[in-house]
């Protein structure tokens, strides 16, 4: 690989090289890359101007825009560590990420803000809004005069790139950081993804996910278009990707499933996709199949944690007799699997699925209990990331997801942990105990579903508690359903068994 090089570093060559290169498109606004390099340095210099300074931290909470790439930009160009946060969050958990992050400023917009307008964020923490809405000071206020540039800062390698938030089983949101170390050894490894000066992706998925960044770090440093969508809808997509002549694509499977399934389809002209990938959720082979049939270009599907570990790539179009596994090793990635007792299970043996490479993160930031439960150290040493879920290699290395032996739920390409719900269905008076189980959705892959049983003496209504829970719950925590029941199966020693509850509902909808 070539030296270590920052990704605004990257951006700066492209305006310099070429500064006329379309570099961001949003809506009918645009900005080539010599405007965007400037709009960079501008903000840069406003960070620098109020106080923060190299390892601080910046958070962005927006939808998708010009102004939220150019400070995040911006803030790896001073050193600044970018905590990215998703609007569906509840008040409190946006409020917790906020302070666990320690951001000096908080940059925001409209549809945010009134999302978030109970957090209880710390008065001391400056807002701005990017969108030059109510939400703080105006942007293009703030931004630091035309032609301001930035004291320049030498990034070291080991300094935080961003902190990516994933809501933990205890309720408390878990900062996931990634150097720049770590994010340089994805986007410096652009071939055979076709990422380069030619390349125009069309980001449909949020900036504060690590899925979007997967596309949007190599697009730019490649010197490539991005062009942004503020919110996904399958006829909107299909109209950017014609207009802009769209190279690649990141979507989580429900987008291809509702993509695939315009009538309207075919009579898109995508001849200029290059490649299309998928992660985050279970990606059913006949999706797989449907997609390699009808849309033109490459389809790679990615396996991995945000954590970072091992990860695999199934190049369907490759393979196409390998739909359902999910690929292979990544080069320089080492995947295993071992048993309860932390063995390595041999060859066509179940086992849970452990990863290395030099793509980990750094750990949990102000977590280190559960950094230390979510590494696992082997006998000679080495740090590998375990998965929690289960898998089994064939003979020809592919991997193949079995289970999940946590109880996350994965709806829409977002995690969704079960407990998290399950804390606050249980504070309606009428709930003795619930236990909340990903069902299959065509829709969504998985959608939450509780499962009551009343107190003493009460009565629940499913639809009442459905209602008192989706009140609290984030957007993508929402519950489908409610049914209730007489008891919860527990095993032996007093687990709740969702797995029965799961094949009890999948059989009375078989019958019905």
């Amino acid at each position: 690989m070539p030296d270590f090089i920052t990704l605004d570093a990257l951006v700066r060559n492209t305006a310099q090289a070429s500064p006329d290169r379309l570099a961001v498109i949003d809506g009918e606004r645009q900005l080539r890359y010599a405007e965007f390099d400037a709009l960079i340095d501008r903000v840069a210099a406003a960070l620098q101007r109020d106080g923060v300074k190299p390892t601080d931290t910046i958070s962005i909470c927006a939808l998708s825009s010009i102004e939220y790439a150019a400070t995040f930009l911006a803030g790896l160009r001073v050193g600044v560590a970018v905590a990215p946060l998703a609007p569906s969050s509840t008040a409190h958990d946006f409020a917790a990420m906020v302070k666990d992050s320690a951001a000096k400023i908080l940059f925001t917009d409209d549809f945010a803000a009134a999302a978030m307008k109970d957090a209880a964020i710390d008065p001391s923490v400056k807002r701005v809004a990017l969108d030059g809405g109510g939400s703080g000071t105006a942007f293009s206020g703030w931004l630091a005069p035309e032609g301001a540039k930035p004291t320049p800062v030498t990034v070291d390698p080991e300094w935080v790139f961003n902190i990516i938030y994933s809501s933990g089983t205890t309720g408390t949101p878990k900062g996931i950081v990634h150097t720049h170390y770590l994010r340089w050894r994805q986007y410096g490894q652009l071939d055979p993804l076709g990422y380069g000066p030619d390349a125009v992706t069309l980001l449909s998925t949020p900036l504060y996910s690590n899925t979007t960044l997967v596309c949007f770090n190599p697009t730019l440093a490649g010197g490539g278009t991005l062009v942004l969508m503020k919110k996904f809808d399958a006829k909107g997509f299909l109209d950017l990707a014609q207009k802009h002549r769209v190279t690649h694509a990141m979507l989580v499977p429900v987008q291809y499933r509702r993509i695939m399934a315009l009538p309207d389809f075919g009579n898109y002209d995508l001849s200029s996709f290059v490649m299309k990938f998928c992660t985050s959720a279970p990606f059913a082979a006949e999706l797989k199949r449907d997609i390699l049939a009808r849309w033109p270009g490459g389809l790679t599907e990615y396996y991995g944690m945000t954590e970072g570990g091992g990860s695999c790539a199934l190049l369907a179009h490759e393979h196409p007799d390998k739909l359902n596994t999910v690929g292979q090793p990544m080069p320089e990635h080492e995947i295993r699997l071992i048993d309860e007792d932390g063995n390595f299970v041999p060859p066509g043996e179940i086992g849970e699925i452990v990863g290395r490479s030099a793509v980990m993160m750094k750990g949990y930031l102000n977590q280190p209990q559960k950094t230390a439960e979510t590494l696992w150290i082997d006998k000679d040493g080495n740090r590998w990331v375990r998965t929690g879920d289960v898998g089994r290699f064939d003979a020809e290395g592919f991997l193949t997801l079995m289970d999940r032996k946590k109880d996350m739920i994965i709806s829409g390409g977002f995690n969704i942990y079960p407990s998290d719900i399950e804390a606050i269905a249980s504070q309606h008076p009428d709930v003795l105990e619930v236990a909340v189980v990903g069902m299959p959705s065509e829709e969504w892959g998985e959608t939450p579903v509780a499962f009551a049983v009343a107190r003493p003496g009460r009565t629940l209504d499913p639809a009442e508690l459905k209602a008192f829970t989706n009140a609290k719950v984030g957007k993508t925590q929402r519950l489908a359903d409610v049914a209730i029941v007489e008891q919860l199966p527990r095993s032996a020693i007093g687990k709740v068994l969702k797995r029965e509850l799961r094949d009890q509902r999948l059989a009375l909808k078989a019958a019905s």
